[in-house]
């Protein structure tokens, strides 16, 4: 197909005939003939993926006769294109339907390898990088294999993270618009009774994160004794967030007979473990991972130092490149916030994902990204998983990753469908070595660029506001101010006062269009989770001084009675006398300075 991993916006709440609906922030995705449902959350925020197997290089063999002529490489597109027509595999009339009106025509490489063994029952380990078409490869020979309309659990499907959950979600239940097939999308954040109401009532596929199914087994709200397949996608990311003891679980609820589907970038000994438990005699389908070269994308390196702080290297980066809708990773969680609030301060259009937001505001987030109203999006990794848009032009690294597979996984997001891409990363000392692994196991070849000098970049700044100052002009009457202007010139303190009247209109513009998009300043959000760290810092520093986390935890738990003193027991401290006066205890630590100021002396 021609556009594979392009998302029709089909919804987590499909019906069996008129067109999936986008879900609102606290539903479920359910397909069939209800609405959606709210979940809960049960996902693992904390946690960078990680990909530990890398492929080592073997010696050459100085007793072969003759080496043979390197592999040609694989034309431009060769994951996304295999010649062959949906209509040519043995797919109901029904989901060929649902995947024209998706736009999808002509299979991808890993969908041509997957369909026919999968609709036959075959195990399968797919490792097939991403944007390659990956969702629709599993979805459409589960539709094809489950029993519709028996409202009991066919196959039950697995990801990391609630997004990814959302995207597998609307995919599959847009392909089987036309089956009666119910899918519940089972992700956290939100609500957990209509969930179980949803459960109920009868579903067919189960979409979600673990742990939240496994609460789901746990509580006899879900069963899986019946089911054909059991699905995991991203097994790699699931396992390295710390999921293995969850998914395990839930694989052990389906019948030994069910059909195992495990898609992953890697397969480390965390992803064996589960193969050698659960997949019988499976088929291997290996095709270009995340980890492989990408082509199509442009690797540019900026090198920073100590003397240009590097939220302001990001900055100068941005005016010079001018980018699309792009994607900034950054290592840690309090950098997102770092650099979302400073690029907010610019006037420019960025929000930040983390797991910190509830569902509801993520869910915003992504949509307006997706919309091209937020121009910058800020993620760690784990956050971004499951994010899939088609434009983005850029991705940036704000530090590189200390594990170089991260970084592969990274740029994928960006040069999707053959299309062309920039990776940009601001690296210091400190990124050397993960560098250096980049250039010699991922043959990945940088270009090495200069930062613009702060000249430079003052005047890209400016080139940038007059752009923003010229759009306004266009909805806004200034012509009466023209005089002002000209007298505030002439004025000693006219720059001052022009400077303060352009902070305000920026400020007011920014304004502006958060208020359009309905969501919430990130400057705000990290003045917010700011006030949250120094509160914890606050408590945590409280209780060390004259027994005070004592008090407090007795006081949350109620008073005590006092046991009575037996004979010859010393008197607690507290009771021991009486507390000293204000004034008197503010000057002790005084005294005890002079104290020791007259020792220093006379040593």
């Amino acid at each position: 197909m021609t556009s594979q991993e392009k998302q029709a916006a089909p919804t987590d709440s499909v019906d069996a005939a008129p067109a999936p609906a986008e879900p609102t922030a606290t539903d479920a995705a359910v397909t069939g003939d209800r609405p959606a449902d709210d979940q809960a959350d049960d996902e693992r925020p904390d946690g960078a993926p990680t990909d530990d197997d890398q492929p080592a290089e073997e010696a050459a063999d100085d007793d072969q006769p003759a080496e043979e002529p390197p592999a040609e490489e694989p034309p431009r597109g060769y994951d996304y294109t295999s010649g062959r027509k949906f209509a040519d595999f043995p797919v109901s009339a029904e989901v060929l339907k649902g995947l024209e009106e998706l736009g999808f025509t002509e299979a991808t490489r890993v969908q041509a390898e997957t369909i026919e063994p999968g609709i036959a029952g075959r195990d399968m380990i797919v490792r097939a990088k991403t944007g390659t078409g990956k969702t629709a490869a599993f979805s459409i020979p589960i539709i094809e294999r489950i029993t519709e309309g028996c409202r009991k659990p066919q196959a039950v499907i697995l990801s990391p993270t609630r997004e990814l959950s959302r995207q597998i979600a609307r995919e599959l239940g847009a392909i089987a618009k036309y089956k009666d097939i119910r899918v519940l999308n089972v992700y956290g954040g939100v609500a957990m009774g209509p969930q179980e109401k949803a459960l109920a009532e009868g579903v067919e596929v189960i979409v979600g994160t673990p742990g939240r199914v496994l609460d789901h087994l746990r509580r006899g709200n879900l069963d899986l004794s019946e089911a054909a397949v059991g699905c995991l996608d991203e097994a790699d990311e699931m396992l390295s967030m710390g999921f293995f003891q969850e998914v395990s679980k839930i694989l052990s609820r389906l019948p030994k007979t069910a059909q195992m589907l495990l898609f992953s970038a890697t397969v480390d000994e965390s992803v064996k473990k589960l193969v050698s438990r659960f997949l019988k005699d499976p088929l291997d389908i290996m095709l270009s991972t995340d980890t492989d070269h990408v082509e199509g994308i442009t690797h540019i390196l900026y090198e920073t130092d100590a003397n240009y702080h590097r939220a302001r290297a990001l900055m100068a980066v941005i005016d010079k490149e001018e980018p699309g809708p792009t994607i900034i990773f950054c290592n840690t969680r309090e950098d997102t916030g770092t650099v979302a609030s400073f690029l907010d301060r610019q006037g420019l259009d960025v929000q930040l994902i983390s797991g910190e937001l509830p569902q509801k505001k993520r869910e915003q987030v992504m949509a307006q990204v997706k919309s091209g109203a937020v121009q910058f999006m800020v993620a760690t990794d784990v956050a971004a998983r499951g994010i899939d848009i088609q434009d983005i032009t850029h991705v940036i690294n704000y530090s590189l990753p200390q594990d170089p597979a991260v970084y592969m996984h990274r740029i994928g997001r960006t040069g999707r469908i053959g299309r062309t891409g920039r990776a940009i990363s601001l690296v210091s000392s400190t990124s050397l070595a993960t560098l250096k692994v980049l250039e010699s196991q991922f043959q990945v070849a940088f270009e090495r660029e200069e930062l613009p000098s702060p000249e430079e970049a003052a005047a890209l700044r400016v080139d940038r506001q007059v752009a923003r100052i010229r759009e306004a002009m266009g909805t806004t009457a200034f012509e009466s101010y023209l005089g002002l202007v000209r007298a505030l010139k002439a004025r000693e303190d006219g720059d001052f006062l022009l400077a303060t009247a352009l902070r305000i209109f920026f400020q007011w513009d920014r304004e502006q269009r958060i208020a359009a998009s309905g969501l919430d300043s990130v400057s705000a959000l990290a003045e917010a989770r700011r006030g949250d760290r120094d509160g914890d810092r606050g408590e945590r520093r409280g209780p060390r001084k004259g027994g005070g986390g004592r008090r407090r935890r007795d006081e949350d738990r109620g008073e005590r009675k006092r046991r009575p003193r037996r004979d010859g027991e010393r008197k607690p401290r507290s009771e021991a006398k009486p507390a000293a006066p204000a004034a008197a205890s503010s000057e002790a630590p005084k005294r005890r300075r002079r104290r020791r100021r007259r020792k220093g002396k006379e040593a």
